[in-house]
C-alpha cells in the first residue's frame, strides 16, 4: 500500500506539473508584444495589472528553462524562456549592472535596484537559461551577477538601506539564498570555492540564527548570532525555515556530509510542529518568538509556497530518511495543502488563505507570486517520489 502511495504522489506531482500549472502560465502570463510575463493574473488567469517585477520576470525564465532542460526539450518552453531572457537583457539593469525591482510593461523602470533578489534570481535565469542554449551572453550575465550577489551581501540595500547603524541585524534570507543560488549556478563556482560557500552558509543558518534551546530558526540576529528583543529580532518565518532544510539537504549531498541531512531533517520537523496552526490546520506565515503582538497583520495567513516547500522538503527528508514521523508530517501537509490550495476549475493553486483555510484572495499571481514556487514544488516533489520509486525497486 505504501509503494502504491508513492507512485500515486509521483504521478500527482507529474500531472499538475504538466498538465495545470504550466498551461495556465502558458495560456495566460506570456507577453509576446512587449517581451516578458505577466505575473498579476486573476482567478482566471485574467491580467489586472501590467507591471513586470524583476524577480518574478526572472523566476519564470528560470522556470521554463529549467524545465526544458531537466524535463523535456520542448521548443514551447525554450522559446517562453528566451522571452523573458532577452526582456531581462534589454530593460532589467541600472548603469552599475544591478537589477531593478520593477518596471512597466514596456521596460522603463519604475523601482530602483535596492532588492538584492532581484540579481539573485536573475542569476539563477541566465545560467539556467545558458545551460540550455550555450549562449556565452547568458552565461557572462549569471557569472557576473552572481559575483556582484555574494559583493552586495553585507550591505544588501547598498544606498537604498533606511536604517542607521545603530541596530546592525544579519538576515536569514541570505545565508539561505547563497546555498541555494551556488547549489544551482554549479557552473560558474569554482569548486574549492563552492565547498567554503557551502560550509559558511551552513554555519550562518545553523549556528547563528537557529537557537537550538528554542528551536526556532530568527530571521534577523545581531551580528554575532543574539537574539535581539525587537520586532525584527523575534520575527520567526517557518516557511523560510522550511525551505532552507531542504536547501541544506541538496548541499549535504553534494559535501557527502550525511549526517547534515538528518540535522536538517531534525530541524525541519521543530519548525513545523513550531508554526503548525493546532486549531484549523496549516503552517503560519509569522510568528513572534514571544508571542508578542507581530506588526506584520498578515501573520496568521496560510502562504501557498510555505506549504509546497514543506512538501518538497518532506519528500526529500523521507526519500534520505525513510522515518516514519517525517512520513506522518508529509501526510499531514498534503492532506491540508491539496484539500485547500489548488483551484481545479480554474488551474494553478490559490496563494493566500485565511486562518481558516479560505482563500483571502483568488488571485494567482501577483507583486510576489509568479511562475516559480508552484512548479517548482510540483517538480522537485515528482523526482523525490520518481527516486522512491526506484529506491524501492532496488
Amino acid at each position: 500500500m505504501h509503494q502504491e502511495k508513492i507512485q500515486s504522489y509521483k504521478n500527482l506531482y507529474r500531472e499538475n506539473l504538466l498538465e495545470d500549472v504550466i498551461p495556465f502560465w502558458v495560456k495566460h502570463s506570456i507577453d509576446w508584444e512587449q517581451g516578458g510575463y505577466y505575473t498579476s493574473l486573476g482567478r482566471t488567469g485574467n491580467v489586472y495589472d501590467t507591471d513586470k517585477f524583476i524577480w518574478l520576470q526572472a523566476r519564470q525564465a528560470w522556470t521554463f528553462s529549467m524545465l526544458y532542460n531537466r524535463v523535456e526539450k520542448r521548443e514551447e518552453w525554450l522559446k517562453i524562456a528566451e522571452n523573458g531572457i532577452s526582456f531581462l537583457k534589454k530593460h532589467g539593469r541600472d548603469e552599475d549592472g544591478n537589477f531593478y525591482f520593477s518596471m512597466t510593461r514596456a521596460g522603463k523602470p519604475l523601482t530602483h535596484a535596492f532588492n538584492i533578489y532581484a540579481d539573485c534570481f536573475a542569476a539563477l535565469a541566465f545560467g539556467e537559461y545558458a545551460k540550455a542554449t550555450g549562449e556565452e551572453e547568458s552565461y557572462e550575465i549569471a557569472k557576473k551577477t552572481y559575483r556582484q550577489f555574494l559583493i552586495r551581501r553585507d550591505n544588501p540595500k547598498g544606498k537604498f538601506e533606511k536604517s542607521t547603524t545603530n541596530r546592525p541585524m544579519k538576515s536569514f534570507g541570505l545565508p539561505m539564498m547563497t546555498a541555494y543560488l551556488s547549489y544551482e549556478l554549479e557552473d560558474i563556482v569554482q569548486p574549492g570555492k563552492r565547498r567554503e560557500i557551502f560550509e559558511d552558509c551552513v554555519y550562518q543558518i545553523f549556528e547563528v540564527h537557529y537557537n537550538p534551546n528554542t528551536k526556532i530558526i530568527h530571521e534577523h540576529v545581531s551580528p554575532t548570532g543574539k537574539f535581539v528583543d525587537t520586532y525584527e529580532g523575534r520575527l520567526i518565518n517557518p516557511g523560510h525555515g522550511i525551505e532552507a532544510m531542504w536547501f541544506l539537504m541538496d548541499v549535504a549531498e553534494k559535501l557527502e556530509r550525511p549526517e547534515l541531512i538528518r540535522k536538517a531533517t531534525d530541524v525541519c520537523l521543530q519548525i513545523l510542529d513550531y508554526g503548525w496552526d493546532k486549531e484549523h490546520g496549516g503552517v503560519f506565515y509569522f510568528m513572534d518568538a514571544k508571542g508578542a503582538p507581530l506588526q506584520q497583520l498578515e501573520w496568521n495567513q496560510k502562504l501557498w509556497w510555505v506549504h509546497q516547500e514543506a512538501l518538497i522538503a518532506l519528500s526529500k527528508a523521507y526519500l534520505h530518511t525513510q522515518r516514519k514521523d517525517v512520513w506522518a508530517w508529509y501526510e499531514k501537509v498534503h492532506q491540508y495543502a491539496w484539500q485547500h490550495f489548488p483551484d481545479p476549475e480554474n488551474g494553478e493553486w490559490f496563494g493566500y488563505l485565511n486562518q481558516q483555510g479560505k482563500p483571502h484572495t483568488t488571485l494567482k499571481g501577483g507583486k510576489w507570486k509568479g511562475c516559480f514556487h508552484t512548479p517548482r514544488a510540483m517538480y522537485e516533489c515528482w523526482q523525490n517520489f520518481e527516486k522512491m520509486t526506484k529506491q524501492n525497486h532496488r
